[in-house]
This record gives structure tokens, sequence and C-alpha cells, in this order.
């Protein structure tokens, strides 16, 4: 990184402020503290480099920018910028990788093509792809580009490495789904892949994708005031989901397969990363693939836009067990994110660092919780050993230490602090009016806050802000003083998870919701592949209980071509289904084929229609199915998170890149 400094250019947000000086001060301590001398990523991550294309732009199929790695070229400027964590800058430009790289031979990767990076493993005829990326169009864009410069080569075989949209959304980019069906080409994926892929974007799925907008920053300009990277690459693509089911399953915790003369050994790492997930390695090559289990970052425990808890402790065990598995032998460690690492020295270090600082998360907390530390207090209480903070491979990038450890209680202990007064608190709506009462009103906590945001404390300032927006959400003054601390606490923090989220806070709190193109994280392929059981909870989780009072009925579903039955029942404003069973005196049958059932789940036809048609066989009272309909709401994305911010979600944002192009949903991990 270089030493010259700058002012940050021009704010992309016309209320938006600079770098304050308590925020310089915290960069120039950070700058003097951590080894920035240590260079080693760098020669890592630019090695092997064979070509980039001459297109900074993918595009995607409606017309819209699906990807655009030129928007961040300001961070190869050669200057540090106060706005940014100077750690998160350093991360920032390590992943501008851009173009193809060759691990070792046979082994390539092309990078920055998507917030994932895609594997290219050369067998005796054709490629093995490791992670697709997200979208059809960057992962077409890819393979195109290697062929182009390493010859062309069919695709024999994919592998998912986990259940994460970004690892798995462009197979159609590269494969026939017709080669697939006839096992021409082979699609690999650990046990349980398609259930978890699948269920993950469906339950809350609509809540995760607003959310996403926080932690992914997906909505921000990419700008020295904004986004700068997503810390395992720069951003999500936005361009076309799709899913291949796939024809080999990997169901051992160690698996050996051979494809196309390459001999692979699959780990199961279930339960660490995502629910379904493997590292793979490679013994002709001494090369060990990491998934995301091991990338140039601690990851998340727990994820900001929505997720299960993952299991820190695990997660360590995982990466042990390939230690000494893998570890005595690898000469190269490469992985879904990030860079690799070479030599067997460097990759056992990594693998080490990465295995005691999850496993210290978890043991470091729980140390604390048993001496009576409470969630709302360890993520100002645990801290990472000082052997490992200096070590930028055990850096808190994607997770942070302060929400990782609140998630370690969590999954332990849940929620609760042990404290009755906060067992049932007031909803911020009801507390707030009464905290600003107290406080004296809002010109009070206005001149008090404004106090706190001059002495540089800006989560005291945040403190009784946020009281005041949420007991006068229409105070905009009290809602720009609120982003101003927002933006300064943004400014200064290492993970862009939290960076961005505070940031994109700060736009909300100043403009309202903004709109723009985001990644998917569904269409027909996530459609077409959930199971009807998925589909028929989530039905459940649509009815509005209000409207559904009073109503009763029981269907027998019936799907001959798939041989499975169910009872959807309604009782008591409850919508539940049980598989295998069906019910000996039901108000009505319905006798579909999945395929036909496909097009219901996807709005593209209604009962009604196939009814008509003969495709769906009723028996029975049909006003069942309007009758349920009534009852169903349709979730919308632009949900309000900070008071007084949605009466601006469909005002036109004063910066053209926030123009909406698409449905955003959620993408990525």
């Amino acid at each position: 990184m270089s030493s010259e400094k700058t002012s940050s250019p021009k704010h992309f947000d016309p209320k938006g402020k600079d770098p304050s000086k308590f925020t310089i001060s915290k960069w120039e301590e950070l700058k003097s503290t951590l080894p920035f001398e240590d260079k080693q990523d760098f020669e890592e991550q630019k090695k092997g480099f064979i070509a980039a294309p001459d297109f900074k732009q993918i595009m995607a199929e409606d017309g819209h920018t699906a990807w655009d790695m030129g928007r961040y070229d300001f961070l190869l400027d050669g200057k540090d910028f106060y706005s940014i964590n100077p750690s998160l800058q350093r991360q920032a430009i390590l992943n501008m990788n851009y173009g193809l790289y060759e691990v070792i031979p046979g082994i390539y990767q092309i990078r920055g093509f998507d917030l994932a990076n895609i594997s290219f493993i050369k067998g005796d005829t054709g490629w093995i792809i490791f992670d697709p990326l997200t979208c059809k169009e960057t992962a077409a864009a890819a393979l195109k580009f290697i062929n182009e410069q390493l010859g062309e080569r069919p695709v024999v075989a994919v592998v998912y490495s986990h259940s994460h949209g970004d690892h798995f959304g462009g197979v159609r980019g590269v494969v026939d789904e017709a080669d697939v069906v006839n096992g021409k080409v082979k699609i690999i994926a650990p046990e349980g892949f398609m259930e978890h892929a699948v269920a993950e974007n469906v339950y809350a799925g609509t809540a995760m994708s607003r959310r996403l907008f926080y932690q992914y920053g997906v909505l921000l300009p990419a700008d020295p005031h904004g986004h700068v990277d997503q810390s395992i690459g720069k951003n999500v693509s936005a361009g076309n989901l799709g899913l291949i089911e796939p024809n080999i399953i990997i169901t051992k915790d160690i698996d050996t397969l051979t494809i196309d003369g390459v001999k692979m050994v699959f780990q199961s790492t279930h339960g660490t990363e995502a629910p379904a997930e493997m590292n793979t390695y490679f013994p002709d090559m001494k090369a060990f693939w990491a998934a995301e289990n091991i990338t140039g970052t601690i990851h998340n425990i727990y994820t900001l836009r929505g997720a299960l808890v993952r299991d820190a402790l695990e997660w360590s065990k995982k990466i042990n067990e390939a230690l000494w598995l893998f570890g005595p032998d690898t000469q190269v460690m490469f992985a879904s994110h990030s860079w690799p690492r070479f030599g067997n020295q460097r990759v056992q270090e990594v693998m080490k660092g990465q295995r005691d600082t999850y496993a210290n998360l978890n043991n470091g907390v729980l140390f604390l919780a048993n001496q009576g530390v409470t969630i709302n207090e360890v993520h100002n209480v645990y801290q990472v050993p000082l052997s490992l903070q200096n070590q930028w491979y055990a850096r808190s990038y994607h997770g942070s230490v302060e929400h990782n450890s609140r998630a370690v209680i969590n999954r332990y202990l849940g929620y609760w602090d042990c404290n009755p007064a906060t067992l049932i608190p007031l909803s911020p709506a009801e507390s707030a009016p009464l905290y600003v009462e107290m406080m004296g009103g809002a010109n009070s906590i206005i001149k008090k806050g404004k106090e706190l945001f001059d002495q540089g404390k800006y989560l005291y300032a945040v403190e009784i802000l946020n009281k005041l927006v949420y007991a006068e959400p229409k105070n905009q003054i009290a809602k720009d003083l609120l982003a101003d601390c927002y933006e300064q606490i943004g400014y200064q923090k290492e993970s862009p998870s939290v960076r961005n989220s505070f940031l994109a806070g700060a736009y909300e709190l100043r403009n309202g919701i903004p709109q723009g193109a985001s990644p998917k994280g569904t269409g027909p392929d996530m459609i077409k592949a959930m199971g009807v059981n998925l589909w028929l909870d989530f039905l459940g989780i649509r009815v509005d209980s209000k409207k559904a009072e009073g109503m009763h009925f029981v269907i027998n579903l019936i799907l001959p071509d798939i041989n499975e039955k169910y009872i959807v029942e309604m009782s008591n404003a409850t919508l539940t289904n049980i598989q295998g069973f069906q019910s000996p005196n039901p108000d009505l049958t319905l006798t579909v084929n999945r395929n036909d059932l496909s097009l219901i789940m996807m709005g593209v036809k209604n009962f009604d229609d196939l009814i008509a048609s003969g495709i769906v066989q009723a028996k029975g009272d049909t006003k069942i199915i309007s009758q349920l309909a009534s009852v169903l709401d349709q979730f919308e994305i632009g949900f309000e998170i900070l008071p007084g911010t949605i009466s601006k979600k469909t005002d036109q944002p004063k910066n053209p890149s926030f123009k909406q192009d698409q449905p955003a949903v959620i993408g990525a991990d």
C-alpha cells in the first residue's frame, strides 16, 4: 500500500462527510501498528498471472450490467484513503486480482469476474470446473476467456464445493443441462447440497434480500466513501442465477473419485462455512482446494444478512482434520475466494493460524460466558490472541470479532442475557418516546449528540440519537446527525460487512431506501429444484393469520409422477402439511404432476387454469383454492429497516447508479 495520503474525492452523497480528525487518528494508529511491511500476500496474489481481458464489464442477458470490475480501479491509483480502514484497503487491493492465473501446471483460476473465483482443472480431455460463479453471464465469460488463452477444451465435470449461490449459480454458463442428464458431463456436490442450496433462499428469503443491502452494500457506489470490497472478493454479480442438479453426490466423510484422469479426494466439512460443503485434495498434484473454509479472512460465524449461526469449533476441527490428512504433503492451497498459498510451510502456517483463530473464538468466548460475560457485553471484552492479531490471514474481514463473538454465545446460550429487564423488552418505537421525554426532548438530544460527535464519541452519540429517530421518524435533523455518526464508524471498520452496514444505514437515513440492480438468489432453476414440502412450508409462512381466522379445510395433494402425497390442512389460522399421508375425508383432492406444479410455483399458471384444462385433476370443493389465495401475503423487499426511510423508497435517488433494474434478492453467503 502506498504511503501517499490523500483527502478522499468529493463524496457521492451531497450530505456525506469526510473523515473526521478522530477517524484520521484511528487510521494513523492502525497504519503504524499493523504489519504492513509483510508483503507475502501480494507476492502470492500476483503469482502465475497469464492475462487479463480487455473488458471490465460483463453484461446481463436483459441488458443491464451484471459485473463491473472497473468501478474499483480507484484502489489501484497508489493513494491511501482516510475514509477506508488501512487494513481493509490492503485487503481490497489484494482482491483486485483480475484475469487468468496459473496456480500450478494443470490448475488455473479466473479471478475478479464475480465474488468468487472459478477454478479450472485440466483433465485428459477437458476442463473440470470448481465453483462456476454466481451467474450465467460471468461464468460464460470466464470459460470463453480461458479457452481463448489456453486452447478450447470441453467441460467434462463441474464441482459445487458448497451450497451458496456464488458457487453454483453460473453453471448454465459453462454446461448444457442435456449433457448432465445423459451423463456426458458430471456435476459433483456434497450430500445435502440441493436441499440447502434452495432452502436458505426461501423461508426468510425476502428478509435476507433486504438485509443484503446492508452487509454487502450492493447499492452503495464503488467509492472511497462507499463500497470498496467484500473481503472475499469485490461484490456479487447481478446476472441470471441457475442451478442444475448434481448427478454425483459425495456421501462419505472422505471419498475418492477420478474424473478424466484427475484423482480427487473429497473431505466432507458439513456444518462449517455452509451446511453442505467439502474440501478437495489432488494427491497427484499435491494441491489442496479449501473451498470457502480457508480463505484470506476469518469468515462469518453469524452472517449479517441473516443465516443460522455457524459452529466455530466444528470449523476449527475440520481445518485440523485437513491439516493432518493433507497438510504434510500439500505444496499449494487454493480456494473459492482470495488467492493461493504456495509451499508446504506457508500452507501449514495458514491452516494452523485459521484453525486456532476459529477455535479460540469458540473457546475464548465460552471462557468469558462461563464467568458471567453476556451477549450484550462480550463484543467489548473478547479479543483475538495477540499472536494472531498480527497475522493477516487471521484478520476478521468477512466476519468481525464483534459480531462473531456474540454469535458464539447466541449459538450456545441464545439471545437473552438473563436480565429479566431484557426478556420482554419494549419495541424501539414504544420505548423511544419515553427516553426522549426523560432526556428533555429533541433539542436537548441533538445538542448532546453534536457534542458527542464533535468529541469523536460516535457510539455514545448513536445511543441517544437512535432513540430520537425512533421517537420522531420525520426529524430529518436527527436522522442526518445519526447518519454522520454511522458514516464515521463505517470509515473506521476493518470488516466490509460492518462498514457497509453502517454506510448503507447512513445513506437510507439521508435519502430513503435506494433502488438498483442487485444479486439474484432465485429464479426458474431454484423453483424447479424446490421440494414440494419446502414450497408448502413457504406457503405456510405467507399465510396472514388474521385473515385466516376461522378458516378450516383439508387438502389431499397427490403427485403421481414422483410418487409423493401430502395432507395440507388449514387449522387455527395456520397452514400445515405432512408428507406420505392422505386424509380419509378431505375437502379437496388435487392430483398434479411435478412439472405442472412448477408452473404454479413460478406464477406462470394457477390451479384454476390447469383444472379447467384438465392438467390438474380436482375432486371436491375447488373454492378452497381461492380461499387459500386470499390469505397469502406477497412479501415486498422494500420494507423499512430504519425509521423514517420508507416514505422515500420510490423517490428518484440523486445518484444514477441506484436506478432499479431488477428485483433484489439474496445471492451469497
